[in-house]
């Protein structure tokens, strides 16, 4: 049975960067990782698309759009939290209104 193995955002960027900074050939970063080359080409993909401004689905791998996902993720439960809360006063406004007459 073999396992998959993870790696973390830090080690992928790590890995992209062997090549996009320091001009590792492709299959000579792979190797020197221990990572598959389809994975590194996948990962050199993502950190390019991310330097370009473009927010991955997947985890992102620079500290920028980390953040964004972050604060996408705050935006989201904040909405959650909001459409909660009007809910929650329409339903006691109408208590109110019903215990009132």
């Amino acid at each position: 049975m073999s396992s998959r193995r993870t790696f973390t955002s830090e080690y992928k960027r790590e890995c992209a960067e062997l090549v996009i900074k320091h001009g590792y050939q492709v299959k000579e970063a792979a190797k020197a990782m221990n990572v598959g080359l389809s994975s590194l080409q996948k990962w050199l993909r993502q950190y390019r698309n991310e330097m370009k401004g473009m927010t991955p689905k997947a985890t992102a791998i620079t500290a920028e759009q980390k953040r964004i996902q972050e604060l996408e993720a705050q935006v989201k439960q904040l909405k959650r939290d909001k459409d909660l809360l009007k809910k929650a006063s329409a339903f006691f406004a109408m208590e109110m209104h019903s215990t009132s007459k």
